[in-house]
């Protein structure tokens, strides 16, 4: 592979784009896929700067080249005078971490999004604190170059006592040509689980093999919400990984009893000790594949007067969003049929390629198959330290619904 140019912050070749297609990167949308460009005036090596303009040679903006991804420029600056150098990355570094300061998510007890990548400006770039260690996720080819550097500015403004690199999931590293392997990148690695805080509740993160970057961050508003329906219910959680939901319901909502399912035995394990830790005696978790354990309830009559659904991402592209679509209404049919009459639904979906309207319209689907009325009471989506560009409203990947079965 050609490397970056030594002088790879300057632009070294210009990415032209077929006429008629700049209006998205004027409205500063970071994302210039390769059938959108022309042609390209000189040879970048992946990870150079390219400044990108119309067929008739208007500067558009400024980006980083990936010739290994169908994304082949993600664009960091819209204006000529700005260079995408070490002071640029260090800065909106400094400025996502002090949003995240003023919000009230700087306790070294918690756990926080600190970059959350096109929606601080980093496209291609997350990380996360858990209490006194920090983890890095790069999805980007080109974003990766800078990883030495981002690392030594997260260690000189957080003094973490680690920071670890999670690399990308398989098929985005795949596509992007990432080639990168967790790993210690600064400081030394927790020996065991880290301890956080949220919302008054304990939990025992697992950052070194744990699924994403080792708990679900973006869920943490939404659990709170979700405790607040589940008083003296009898709850089903389906899905639980290491227990968020299910916890928040048993011991901040006070539900009357609670069913964590999850079909790894790993993360039913974290559950279970988190339950324990947090003296959750009303908490019972099995091990279970999903679809055969609300098959199994059903069948046996079983009603709850809450179900929880926070499933994988069944929809990994929009070629795929016709059988996630199925996916999704078999599962929200039979968390439905399970309900007692008004009954709570707390419904989930993690695939950026199912926009809003389209798991809304999968909702009324179900509702119209199993003759129930779902009443909408909250729809909601990633905490607050995940913001999402104006200008890229793909990064609006999570929908979670609150609603009523009648």
């Amino acid at each position: 592979m050609v490397q970056p140019s030594e002088t790879a912050e300057l632009p070294v070749a210009t990415v032209v784009l077929k006429p008629k297609r700049a209006r998205p990167f004027f409205g500063r949308h970071p994302w210039v896929l390769d059938t959108a460009v022309l042609r390209v005036d000189g040879a970048p090596a992946d990870g150079d700067t390219v400044d990108l303009t119309t067929h008739d040679g208007t500067f558009v903006a400024r980006g980083l080249w990936n010739s290994c991804s169908k994304l082949r420029v993600r664009l960091y600056a819209f204006d000529a005078a700005t260079n995408l150098d070490a002071a640029l990355w260090a800065s909106r570094i400094r400025s996502a971490v002090a949003m995240r300061r003023s919000l009230g998510l700087d306790d070294s007890s918690g756990a926080a999004r600190l970059i959350n990548s096109e929606g601080d400006e980093l496209s291609g770039l997350i990380v996360d604190r858990y209490g006194d260690w920090i983890s890095v996720q790069m999805t980007s080819l080109a974003m990766s170059r800078h990883l030495e550097m981002i690392c030594d500015t997260l260690e000189s403004l957080l003094s973490p006592r680690g920071i670890l690199l999670r690399g990308a999931e398989r098929g985005l590293a795949k596509l992007e040509g990432l080639h990168l392997s967790d790993r210690l990148m600064r400081g030394t690695a927790p020996t065991g689980p880290i301890f956080v805080m949220e919302h008054g509740l304990k939990f025992g993160v697992d950052i070194t093999e744990g699924q994403k970057t080792g708990f679900y961050l973006d869920q943490r508003a939404n659990r709170q919400a979700a405790a607040g329906y589940a008083r003296d219910r009898r709850v089903l959680d389906m899905f639980c990984y290491s227990g968020g939901f299910a916890l928040a319901c048993a011991v901040t909502g006070g539900a009357r009893s609670v069913l964590a399912v999850d079909s790894s035995a790993k993360a039913t394990g974290l559950a279970k000790a988190n339950a324990e830790l947090n003296g959750a005696t009303s908490v019972a978790v099995e091990t279970a594949d999903a679809f055969e354990k609300l098959d199994a309830l059903k069948a046996s009559n079983e009603r709850f007067g809450m179900v929880i659904l926070d499933p994988p991402k069944f929809a990994r592209s929009r070629a795929s969003l016709d059988d996630a679509t199925r996916a999704y209404h078999r599962i929200n049919r039979l968390a439905v049929d399970l309900l007692e009459p008004g009954g709570i639904l707390v419904t989930n979906s993690c695939s950026g390629a199912m926009s809003r309207e389209d798991f809304l319209v999968m909702l009324a689907g179900v509702a119209q198959r199993s003759g129930r009325t779902i009443q909408l009471l909250e729809c909601r989506g990633a905490a607050q330290d995940h913001p999402v560009s104006a200008s890229c409203l793909e990064g609006e990947y999570l929908k979670c619904v609150i609603a009523r079965v009648v």
